[in-house]
C-alpha cells in the first residue's frame, strides 16, 4: 500500500432509476436521435464512456445511451428485464449476478479495465488529515459507497478489514449510493475523508493521502441477451480498440 428521450411518469419502468443520457449530435435534437442501444455503466466509468460513446457516434453514426448508476443497482435492473444491450460493472460480483440469471450472451464477458482505490480528504485539509488518522479512527465522518453492496464500498471494506481496523471505523462510515457521490461529499468538505477509485481523483478538488493498488479491482463488460446484441458486440469491440484504450488511459484506467 502506498500512503434522452423524455419518458413520462406513466411510462417509465420502476427499475429505470439511474436515468439515461443520450449522446446526440449538437445540431440535431436528442428526441430525433433515440439511442440505438443502451449501455448500463457503473458510475465510476461514466465520464470515460461518455467520451468514448461520442467518438463511436462520430465514427459510425450510431448513438449510444448511457444508463448510469451503482453496479448493484444496474445488475438488479438487468435481471429484472431492463433493456440494456451492454453492462459495464465495477466488479465481478455484480457481473456474476447477471450471468447467473442467464442474461449474458455466452462468451462475451470481458475483463475490460483494472483500477485502484484512493483514500482522499478535502483539498483544504491536506496535511491535517493523514492516513494514520483514518486508520486509527480519529476522524468523525468517513464517506464510502455502501460497503455491503456498491463495489467501491465493498473493496474499501475489504481493505480496512485486512488492516484490522474495520470494526473501529464502522461507526464513522457515512454510506453513499455511488462512488461519485462520495467524491462530491469530499470535494464539498462535508466529510473528513472518503474512499473512491484512483480514477475518480483525476481533476478532482481533493487530496489523495493513500493509494491501494493490490485489491484486484476489475471492471468487466458483457453483452446482454436481447435484440441489440449484435450492436452491443460492435461497441464492445470498440471499447477494446486503441482509440478507446487511449481514453481509458487518459482517465487513469488500466486497460486489460
Amino acid at each position: 500500500m502506498k500512503i434522452a428521450r423524455r419518458l413520462t411518469a406513466t411510462t417509465t419502468p420502476r427499475w429505470l432509476i439511474a436515468g439515461i443520457t443520450v449522446l446526440a449530435a449538437l445540431t440535431t435534437p436528442a428526441a430525433a436521435q433515440p439511442p440505438a442501444m443502451v449501455v448500463s455503466v457503473a458510475a465510476s466509468m461514466h465520464e470515460a464512456l461518455t467520451e468514448i460513446a461520442g467518438e463511436y457516434r462520430a465514427a459510425t453514426g450510431m448513438t449510444v445511451g448511457l444508463n448510469t448508476g451503482s453496479s448493484n443497482t444496474l445488475a438488479r435492473q438487468i435481471v429484472e428485464g431492463a433493456p440494456a444491450a451492454l453492462f459495464l460493472s465495477a466488479d465481478d460480483i455484480q457481473m456474476d449476478v447477471v450471468e447467473k440469471a442467464g442474461r449474458i450472451v455466452v462468451g462475451t464477458r470481458t475483463r475490460l479495465l483494472s483500477n485502484a482505490l484512493a483514500i482522499i480528504v478535502p483539498a483544504d485539509r491536506a496535511g491535517t488529515v493523514t492516513m494514520e488518522h483514518v486508520i486509527s479512527g480519529r476522524i468523525n465522518r468517513l464517506a464510502m459507497a455502501e460497503p455491503n453492496a456498491v463495489p467501491a464500498g465493498v473493496y474499501g471494506r475489504a481493505f480496512f478489514e485486512r488492516q484490522g481496523t474495520w470494526d473501529r471505523l464502522r461507526p464513522t462510515v457515512v454510506p453513499f449510493p455511488t462512488v461519485r457521490a462520495v467524491l462530491a461529499a469530499v470535494e464539498n468538505g462535508r466529510v473528513d475523508a472518503g474512499v473512491v477509485y484512483r480514477t475518480d481523483t483525476i481533476n478532482a478538488r481533493v487530496s489523495t493521502i493513500a493509494t491501494v493498488g493490490d485489491l484486484n479491482i476489475v471492471h468487466s463488460a458483457a453483452v446482454i441477451v436481447g435484440p441489440r446484441a449484435v450492436e452491443a458486440r460492435r461497441f464492445l469491440d470498440f471499447l477494446r480498440s486503441d482509440q478507446a484504450r487511449a481514453v481509458f488511459k487518459k482517465r487513469g484506467f488500466d486497460p486489460q
